[in-house]
């Protein structure tokens, strides 16, 4: 059976991904970079620092240091996030779906520890979490299973029933090779990309999970070999 539903953070809870771009594209202006939205969305779901060196290797600069780009975007992306982004269509209802079930809720996130904590408290939604975890606290980031395997650990749940929602490739990648069953919600922009195809199940939003939806998957935990 589920024993726990795992959330990414941007992008799936909160709407903080415009916000991260906003961020960037000021930001690397600085260092003679003009990014446009769409080479923003190339990085989506990558950590900052991985966005920054991603960059540098195609068009590097001088005058800054990778390590002080980095940083501007967090401080940017940190203000922007804390006084402008909304929740995800769907959040909401899918927690108290969850909290009814009696099913514990986790965040497992890319972004920093302060990060988490200003969206949790943004959003008010504190009370549906037992656990919030940081991919910066474990020797690798997304993609790698670090973050939902140490989530699953602070829970105390095996991986193999737990159902993880992420809106990104790097996310997916990441749930997967944690061994968990997997739920991708695409932006409207990537949403037929192939690297979704790695998940057990793809909706366009939260708000198309349903009780349906929970059964069959419910049934896929029920009938992998453990």
């Amino acid at each position: 059976m589920i024993c726990a539903a795992i959330f990414d953070m941007d992008g799936l809870l909160v709407d903080s991904e415009p916000h991260w771009r906003i961020a960037e594209i000021e930001v690397f202006q600085t260092v003679g970079l003009a990014l446009t939205e769409e080479m923003c969305k190339r990085t989506t779901g990558m950590p900052i620092e991985s966005v920054v060196e991603y960059w540098y290797e195609r068009r590097p600069w001088t005058n800054r240091s990778r390590a002080e780009v980095a940083h501007e975007i967090h401080g940017k992306a940190f203000d922007y996030i804390g006084h402008r982004a909304g929740p995800m269509p769907g959040m909401l209802d899918r927690l108290q779906y969850f909290r009814a079930k009696g099913i514990p809720m986790a965040i497992a996130s890319a972004s920093p520890m302060n990060l988490i904590e200003l969206v949790i408290d943004r959003l008010n939604i504190r009370e549906f979490f037992v656990v919030w975890h940081s991919a910066t606290l474990e020797a690798r980031n997304k993609p790698h299973p670090d973050v939902y395997l140490g989530t699953a650990r602070k829970l105390g749940v095996d991986p193999a029933c737990c159902l993880a929602f992420e809106d990104s490739g790097n996310g997916l990648k990441s749930a997967h090779a944690a061994g968990m069953i997997t739920v991708a919600v695409p932006a409207d922009y990537e949403f037929d990309d192939s690297k979704f195809d790695l998940a057990t199940l793809k909706i366009p939003s939260l708000a198309a999970f349903d009780e349906s939806l929970f059964l069959a998957l419910q049934a896929e935990v029920d009938t992998t070999p453990s």
